[in-house]
């Protein structure tokens, strides 16, 4: 699957079948779907879940806790970067 396809398919009312749960919750986050992402990621201890958590804090706005999420996913705080970059640069890694 490629990073269009993804995109086009948050117009569905379902995700593709197949998905990780990582992808699954990165495309509930886009669209709009916060807390069932939330739901998906929070009990998985992987560093792609984290790394995916700390997304949708900082997603949020509680950057203390997605900057928690981002040391378990060992991974820096993408300042800088805007989080519709980061959903982007997120499912691109993962696709």
């Amino acid at each position: 699957m490629t990073f269009d396809e993804f995109q086009a398919s948050l117009s569905q009312t379902e995700p593709l079948s197949g998905l990780s749960p990582y992808l699954n919750a990165l495309w509930c986050e886009g669209r709009g779907d916060w807390d069932a992402a939330h739901k998906i990621v929070q009990d998985i201890e992987s560093e792609t879940a984290a790394w995916v958590h700390a997304y949708l804090h900082r997603k949020e706005g509680d950057e203390s806790n997605a900057r928690y999420w981002y040391g378990i996913a060992h991974k820096s705080f993408p300042a800088g970067q805007t989080l519709d970059e980061e959903w982007q640069f997120l499912v691109r890694q993962l696709l």
